[in-house]
């Protein structure tokens, strides 16, 4: 079964999220660092920050917290689709498993606490392959973070969704 190449491109969302310290220094702990760093302002600033930095897998949850509603912009650009899960749907339906397959983070600069940031996302590749007489379908996505005071990227997050079935 052919994939729907028509889906790359397509916006997963717009979002603006703040960056705090509390779910950034819980995440830390969460994957076992400790470094004071990511705890503590002044050990931050001892190690040439402006505030307490993100630990380098803090992309993958950074969406997750500090997206106050009010914060949202009017139009999240899907026009009012979730590509994602109409992909990942269509794909559940044939059978098979849906696996997280990779994630890679590009950090521009520092991600500290204070920061707000604006994100947009979107589809950048869907495609399949053959893997020991299984097909494999990828979908991957890209979300792409701006300092929202400055407009300069800070980070970029790739994602890869498999579909073996």
């Amino acid at each position: 079964m052919a994939v729907d190449k028509s889906v790359i491109g397509h916006s997963t969302g717009k979002s603006t999220l703040v960056v705090e310290r509390g779910p950034l220094s819980t995440f830390a702990r969460a994957v076992k660092d400790e470094n004071p760093v990511y705890h503590d302002p002044r050990a931050a600033r001892d190690a040439g920050f402006e505030a307490i930095p993100a630990p380098p897998t803090y992309g993958f949850v950074v969406s997750y917290w500090g997206g106050f509603p009010e914060m949202q912009p009017a139009e999240d650009g899907t026009g009012g689709r979730n590509i994602i899960m109409e992909v990942v749907g269509g794909l559940m339906k044939q059978g098979g498993v849906i696996l997280h397959g990779e994630q890679e983070f590009t950090y521009h600069q520092p991600v500290i606490v204070g920061d707000v940031l604006t994100c947009e996302g979107r589809v950048v590749d869907h495609y399949e392959k053959e893997s020991k007489g299984k097909t494999m379908t990828f979908l991957v996505t890209e979300n792409e973070y701006r300092n929202q005071k400055t407009g300069e990227p800070v980070l970029t997050t790739r994602m890869n969704l498999i579909h073996r079935r």
